[in-house]
Formats: C-alpha cells, sequence, structure tokens
C-alpha cells in the first residue's frame, strides 16, 4: 500500500472543497492501493471559536496547537510516499510547512478559488495582517503536481510551475440522485451556499422581485446554507446545509440558480452550486463567470443569463414549460455524468496519482 498523508484545515464532511475536490475520490484510491492519513487542524469544537469574533486567546490556543501537530508530521515525511495539500495546511501567511514537506516527499497542491486574492472571514478581520495570500505562489512552486480546478486556476498556477493538471470539481453521480420531496403545484426556484457567498445570491434579487410580481403564489424561492438570512420580500426563510439532508433539501427546487459577479476572485470558482443542481437533473440558469460558460451550453443544458432582465426572460421560460424543465434537466445530469461527475473523472485521478508515486 501507498501511504498517502491529507493535509488540510478542515475535518472530513466539513468543508465542500475538500468534499467535491477530493473527499470523494478516496475509497476508489484505497482500492486501488493507497492508504490515508487525514490530518486536520481544526476540529468541530475549535471551529465556532477560530470563525467567530474575538476570543483571542482561544485562537491563540488553535495556533499554538496546529504549529506543534504539523511540525511533529514533519519529523515523520519520510513514511508517506506522498503528501496531498488542498489550499493549505496551515491558516496563517507562511508556506513554511508545505516547503519543508516537499523536500522530504512528493506533494500534491489542490486548489478550487482565486485563493491569491486576499480574502479574511468577518470573525476573524481583525488578524487579517496575519494573512498573506501571495504564499499561494510559493505553494505552487514547491508541488510535484498541482491540481487545478478550472482553467482560469491553471493559467494562474502556470506561472510557477510546469506541473498542472485541470482537475474539475465533480459530483458523486451516483450519490446525488433526487428524492421525493413531496410537491404542490407551485415552482420553488432555489439557491445553495453559504453565509459569505449570500451576497451573490442577492445580485440576483432584483430579478426575482420581478418574478415574484409577475407570477404571484406560483412561485416561491429557497435559500440553502444561511439560516439567518430572510427576505420579507420574497418570502425567503434561509435553511441550514447539512451533509446528511443536502439532497433532500435539493430535490424541493425546480429551478436551481446560480447568479455571480464577474472579477477576479468568482473567475475562479468551479460552479459547484449548479453542478449539484444539475446532477439531480434540476434545469439551472447561471451567470456566464469562469468556468459555468464550459458547463452550460446556453439553451441545451442549461440557461447562462447576465442582466437582470435575461434572468427574468429565462427563469420565465422554465416556469411556463414543464416539460422543458424536465428536458433540461436530463441533459444537464447527462453533461455531469460524462465531465463532471466521479465516475469520468477517477481513473484519470488515479493515473496522476500513480505516476507522481511511481518516479
Amino acid at each position: 500500500m501507498k501511504k498517502v498523508l491529507i493535509w488540510v484545515l478542515h475535518r472530513p464532511d466539513r468543508s465542500p472543497s475538500q468534499r467535491f475536490r477530493f473527499e470523494q475520490y478516496l475509497s476508489f484510491l484505497e482500492e486501488n492501493g493507497y492508504s490515508f492519513e487525514y490530518s486536520y487542524i481544526i476540529d468541530k469544537n475549535d471551529d465556532k471559536i477560530f470563525y467567530g469574533g474575538g476570543n483571542y486567546f482561544g485562537k491563540l490556543r488553535i495556533l499554538f496547537k496546529s504549529i506543534l501537530k504539523r511540525w511533529r508530521e514533519l519529523g515523520k515525511a519520510k513514511k508517506y510516499d506522498l503528501v496531498f495539500v488542498q489550499r493549505e495546511c496551515f491558516m496563517l501567511g507562511t508556506a513554511f510547512f508545505e516547503r519543508r514537506m516537499a523536500k522530504k516527499t512528493k506533494l500534491i497542491y489542490d486548489f478550487d478559488d482565486a485563493i491569491w486574492l486576499h480574502a479574511v472571514s468577518d470573525g476573524n478581520r481583525a488578524l487579517g495582517f496575519l494573512k498573506d495570500a501571495s504564499k499561494t505562489s510559493r505553494l505552487i512552486k514547491c508541488a510535484d503536481l498541482v491540481f487545478a480546478g478550472n482553467q482560469y486556476l491553471a493559467d494562474y498556477a502556470k506561472q510557477y510551475n510546469s506541473a498542472v493538471e485541470l482537475i474539475p470539481t465533480t459530483v458523486d453521480s451516483d450519490k446525488f440522485s433526487r428524492q421525493n420531496y413531496p410537491k404542490n403545484n407551485k415552482i420553488c426556484i432555489g439557491w445553495s451556499g453559504s453565509f459569505s457567498t449570500i451576497p451573490h445570491f442577492e445580485s440576483a434579487i432584483p430579478a426575482l422581485l420581478d418574478i415574484k410580481a409577475k407570477y404571484g403564489d406560483r412561485v416561491y424561492f429557497k435559500v440553502i446554507g444561511d439560516p439567518n438570512y430572510e427576505n420579507e420580500a420574497l418570502g425567503i426563510k434561509g435553511i441550514p446545509w447539512t451533509a446528511e439532508d443536502e439532497v433532500w433539501q435539493l430535490s424541493e427546487i425546480d429551478i436551481g440558480i446560480m447568479p455571480l459577479p464577474d472579477d477576479k476572485w468568482t473567475r475562479g470558482k468551479c460552479g459547484l452550486k449548479g453542478l449539484s443542481y444539475m446532477s439531480l437533473g434540476i434545469p439551472t440558469i447561471m451567470s456566464p463567470v469562469g468556468v459555468n460558460s464550459e458547463i452550460i451550453e446556453d439553451a441545451k443544458n442549461g440557461f447562462l443569463a447576465n442582466q437582470s432582465s435575461e434572468w427574468v426572460q429565462k427563469i420565465s421560460i422554465l416556469v411556463e414549460n414543464e416539460n422543458l424543465r424536465k428536458e433540461m434537466g436530463e441533459r444537464g445530469k447527462t453533461t455531469i455524468i460524462e465531465k463532471f461527475s466521479v465516475r469520468a473523472q477517477k481513473a484519470r485521478y488515479l493515473e496522476l496519482f500513480n505516476r507522481l508515486t511511481a518516479r
């Protein structure tokens, strides 16, 4: 068995990035000769402390605990055939641990956002000076192989390392199968995300208000991922995301939306919201930003919409045509299975692991 150390910030099944970038491949890799040691530094109890406001003593404790853990693992580096780092293994602006590890064994670096741009959670804004987003380039430089989530990210990585592979974010289409959510005659227009991406949803509110005015009680709206979010005009009370009922909650949605502004950060997005809808056969409308334009072929397996008037037009088409919703949903699901599923990518994922560990 080839031994792999996984270096991440979060526990399994906590981070969408970790879940959809590599966690869903682990069982397949284990069946093909790999064993894994999963090492994370923010546990369930630390999560609220680390991302909440204040409590700097608690955050300092997490920091020192993390340093000791990573330092001990450096001492065991030679027992691993490969180290897999997703985004970063340590929360501060240093690439020290990854660079030291890369001198001792093979290292894969995986990223799925434009994380070279400075971004800090609200709870840690006062500590933002400790972050150094430019460390992303140093992480890329020290890796033996880089997995980039889309072409925009791959182009950035190739400035610092020639060994870059475009590995799209994927959905396990065998598990993401639509469930029989009890429905009425109303049409649910839904969005799934988190508290940090709610501003993206809100960019579509003018269009959604027009839809509400046009169709009244024939439509309703659903937001998954931020239980604190409310919009009285649209009748929205957000619900929390959980891994256990993710597919169940998504299955209520008749039309899935993924609005995005067009900027340097969003061009690095890997289309996960849209992929999730499409995998369940939900007709999907996305902003034509970044990889979204590669996932959606407009008016065939989904819709692309830019201006507010376009959003109104294309949502209206789907509201008024049940057969089109079904047909477009099925074509979207086929796209996922053929291009953006674990089933479609797992052989290539294994081949790249084998190629690196065989050297």
